[in-house]
């Protein structure tokens, strides 16, 4: 991860920094997810937090047996959103999440420090 220490990367894709707040998108559809998304970073970075939890899920359930499929809608546009030059500016690196936080269906994100 560029602009991250070595140690706070490893931490980070750990899932060993504190989650100081969480996103969960669930439900909802691509436009707002993407407005609750730039105004979560927005807030949390103008509150100082420095790492975050997002939630979109894994995809469409087809059945138990059947398993996923899919990626999801989600899923796959937050990482763009992420790199997007409204949240460039806050974010300094993201990653999937660790199991117990909701794994592929998840990201850690690292906001730069406030100045």
């Amino acid at each position: 991860m560029a602009g991250v220490d070595r140690r706070t990367a490893a931490r980070l894709k750990r899932g060993q920094l504190a989650i100081e707040g969480e996103l969960d998108l669930h439900g909802f559809k691509q436009p707002q997810a993407r407005r609750a998304l730039d105004d979560f970073i927005e807030k949390a970075a103008h509150d100082g937090r420095r790492c975050l939890l997002v939630v979109t899920g894994k995809g469409e359930r087809a059945g138990v047996e059947e398993g996923w499929r899919g990626s999801g809608v989600l899923r796959e546009a937050v990482p763009g959103w992420l790199n997007d030059p409204v949240n460039r500016d806050h974010v300094l690196a993201f990653c999937h999440a660790q199991p117990r936080h909701g794994g592929d269906g998840a990201l850690y994100i690292l906001l730069k420090r406030k100045r």
